[in-house]
């Protein structure tokens, strides 16, 4: 069996992101909120986060409405914030 990927602290998240700007840790999640011009451009930038995590082979969670999308990462088989989300 694999070994689980180990995960962040809150602290260790915390200092993280601040080289992301515009992402937050909240309720055991990153998270960031991109506001769009309108629905087309908000199909074009979830169809490109889709994209790119399907390469990576890890998903997002996505809230999706008109004008905006909102990210929320972590890695459910590791219980936590790994590598991967950042």
């Amino acid at each position: 069996m694999a070994a689980k990927e180990p995960t962040y602290t809150e602290a260790q998240i915390e200092a993280k992101l601040k080289d992301f700007p515009g992402w937050w840790y909240e309720d055991g999640w990153i998270r960031r909120n991109y506001k769009t011009d309108g629905w087309p451009t908000t199909l074009m930038l979830v169809n490109a986060i889709g994209y790119v995590a399907e390469a990576a082979y890890h998903h997002p969670d996505l809230s999706v409405t008109w004008g905006r999308v909102i990210v929320k990462l972590q890695n459910h088989a590791a219980g936590g914030i790994t590598d991967k989300d950042f």
